[in-house]
């Protein structure tokens, strides 16, 4: 537990996809299926309104890693940040399926010692800012003129560093992922192995085989078990050149499968997410799951 306990600030920026934010984050690769195995795969990764149009943020890369077939890790290379996206590269080197992607188990929220309010995780308000006491954005804009500034909110970075004296703890646990998959050759299903934790992926229709015309089957689970109800939004990419955002809403059925249809080729986004009260952190009182994937259909 103590190990799972050391929740750092970074982590929370590295792989939130949807939660508290109206940008959606994303990878996208240049492609999902390749033949042999002297191929390289290059991934952009941004958060931005319209899907897979780079126009707000980049993701940040420290969070990102890759799994070859076998399940060995593998190398993330050529990384860059840019104004509004990243950009990495992955050799694929062995046969099989690829995942590529983030796993952040955090927690956030915040406690009392003494009647001051300090935070877990996240980002510290104050004048030290940017925008600073009374400018655009800043935590004075407003403020009253002439009184003392806003004192920094403290923060700890870590569970284990809530004195035992502390009161009001609220602790929200937060597991997200954000996975895409490609393939070299011929297709496997080693990497969709679930470990028990959060949302998961377990498609009985391969990630990299979607076909316009054709309805996909994708099992979810939520700590290891079939996850019946589950709400997913699934997007088509493109939105930059459409009026309509094109998003539907699709439910599991009680064997946790959803199943998808594809009204056109090209990139979709899918993005599950769900909240209860079973969080696996001391003290953490709720939890928050998110998992996003992007997937590539293609015509017959």
């Amino acid at each position: 537990m103590r190990s799972t306990a050391r929740f750092l600030t970074a982590a929370l920026l590295v792989a939130v996809p949807s939660l508290g934010s109206a940008h959606r984050q994303w990878m996208v690769p240049n492609a999902t299926v390749f033949s042999g195995t002297n191929n390289w795969v290059t991934v952009d990764a941004a958060a931005s309104n319209d899907l897979f149009f780079a126009d707000h943020q980049p993701m940040r890369l420290d969070g990102v890693k890759a799994w070859a077939p076998d399940g060995s890790e593998a190398k993330i290379e050529n990384a860059a940040t840019g104004r509004y996206r990243s950009v990495f590269d992955v050799k694929l080197d062995k046969p099989g399926t690829w995942k590529i992607g983030t796993y952040t188990n955090s927690v956030a929220g915040s406690f009392k010692v003494d009647g001051e309010e300090v935070r877990v995780g996240g980002r510290p308000r104050g004048p030290a800012m940017a925008g600073g006491p009374g400018g655009p954005g800043g935590p004075g804009a407003n403020a009253t003129p002439g009184a003392p500034p806003q004192r920094p909110m403290r923060s700890v970075s870590s569970v284990d560093e809530i004195p035992a004296t502390a009161t009001d703890v609220k602790l929200t646990q937060m597991i997200t992922r954000n996975e895409i998959y490609v393939t070299a050759n011929q297709p496997s299903d080693a990497v969709f192995k679930a470990i028990g934790a959060g949302i998961e992926f377990q498609p009985i229709t391969h990630p990299d085989e979607l076909v316009v015309g054709e309805t996909a089957s994708f099992r979810f689970l939520i700590d290891g078990k079939p996850a019946a109800g589950l709400k997913l939004s699934v997007v088509p990419g493109g939105k930059r050149y459409r009026n309509e955002d094109g998003a539907r809403e699709i439910v599991t059925g009680a064997d946790g499968v959803a199943k998808i249809d594809w009204p056109e080729a090209g990139m979709y986004w899918i993005n599950a997410s769900a909240s209860d009260d079973k969080p696996t952190v001391a003290r953490a009182t709720s939890r928050r799951l998110s998992y996003t994937t992007t997937v590539e259909v293609l015509l017959p």
